[in-house]
């Protein structure tokens, strides 16, 4: 009886910690290719993992911050997916590098042609943006995704200082410094997107093992602290033996 009362609770605290930690494998998260540095252009990748067992996402759109307009936009072609990007008039043109600008992408949609991102599986949506701004650490999208079974998750809330990340955070990217001899890090093109273009057919996966790493590693460490919860549980029983004995 005091065994199965102990097998029971190393149960309910394993189930416990993969409750707590499975969110966090979950969130739709902007990285670039190599450095984002401001002032430069960049390759960003939108990963956006699949949380349903039941429907995949056949729809994603971000949102660019209006605080800081971004010019250029250029997105990869993904096979089995069509993009659009949408720009809309500055209310303030404004001057980049010399440069009058009268308008900037608002908005970046992309829409399935196929399947989708199905259950278990993650994509990235690159793109090339420029030029980035050089008057802040960190630009802000906001990102909704949809799925086939016509639910909407939105990726809209902001990480507040000094509190908890919130329940669906926005992606952020983190902008570097240009470097000291003046260069940008650029890693993308300096040319404009068309206001709607559709995807050609290129080659794509939904999910890549270089990329799986992190969710790995995050995976084995729930692994390890079931693991270890299951070893307590044993020497206190173990323990509990030898009085008894």
């Amino acid at each position: 009886m005091k065994a199965s009362r102990i097998a029971a609770a190393g149960a309910v605290a394993a189930s416990a910690v993969l409750a707590v930690s499975a969110p966090a494998f979950a969130h739709v998260s902007v990285q670039p290719e190599g450095e984002a540095a401001k002032g430069g252009y960049a390759v960003v990748d939108f990963k956006v993992p699949n949380e349903r067992d039941d429907a995949s996402t056949n729809k994603v759109e971000v949102n660019f911050p209006t605080d800081h307009p971004l010019a250029s936009v250029m997105p990869q072609p993904l096979d089995g997916w069509s993009v659009k990007v949408t720009k809309t008039k500055l209310a303030k043109p404004l001057t980049m590098h010399g440069e009058k600008i009268s308008e900037a992408v608002s908005k970046v949609t992309w829409t399935a042609t196929g399947k989708g991102i199905e259950p278990g599986f993650f994509q990235k949506f690159p793109l090339s943006v420029g030029a980035l701004p050089e008057d802040t650490d960190e630009l802000v999208f906001k990102a909704i995704q949809t799925y086939d079974n016509k639910e909407v998750v939105r990726w809209i809330e902001p990480q507040q200082e000094g509190q908890e990340e919130p329940e669906n955070p926005a992606p952020v990217l983190t902008l570097s410094d240009a470097s000291a001899d003046g260069h940008h890090g650029s890693s993308g093109t300096a040319k404009d997107a068309s206001d709607t273009s559709t995807a050609a057919p290129a080659s794509s996966t939904s999910a890549s093992s270089a990329d799986s790493g992190d969710t790995t590693a995050r995976v084995l460490g729930v692994v390890g602290i079931v693991v270890g919860a299951a070893g307590v549980a044993y020497g206190v029983l173990a323990g509990r033996r030898r009085t008894e004995a």
